[in-house]
């Protein structure tokens, strides 16, 4: 699995917040960056909208890995800025998590970073995720 420090992925999805606001919501208020087995760094944002269309900044960033013809995530952070100017890794909520896990079989064991110094490889995030078998 590539080593990449957490602090350097959370400086790389941190250069891509860029908050702009449209019709009360706003657009680009998380940012995520991943970074795949062979080392290539994607990332995206978020963008927030009223009916529901909207995506998280993981799916953006898994969409750019997609396009670039990767699917393997070594390790994953998204983070997001309070209202007091802090910078926040905030977890993967549910839809995002599963949304790993579908794009690879192998991403089950992505690492998700948590914080500066904590991350839990997505399986662990995501218990009981594997398909019944249909043997009772």
């Amino acid at each position: 699995m590539t080593e990449v420090p957490n602090d350097e992925l959370v400086a790389s999805a941190e250069a891509m917040l860029h908050p702009h606001p449209v019709g009360g919501r706003l657009f680009g208020n998380v940012a995520s960056t991943l970074v795949t087995e062979t080392g290539r760094f994607h990332s995206g944002v978020c963008i927030d909208t009223g009916s529901g269309t909207g995506f998280c900044a993981e799916h953006a960033a898994i969409a750019a890995m997609v396009t670039a013809r990767e699917y393997r995530i070594a390790r994953i952070v998204a983070v997001w800025r309070d209202d007091e100017g802090t910078l926040r890794v905030v977890p993967p909520c549910g839809r995002c998590r599963e949304f790993i896990r579908q794009i690879d079989p192998g991403n089950i064991d992505t690492e998700v970073v948590l914080g500066p110094r904590h991350s839990l490889a997505l399986r662990e995030l995501l218990p009981h995720h594997e398909w019944p078998s249909g043997r009772g």
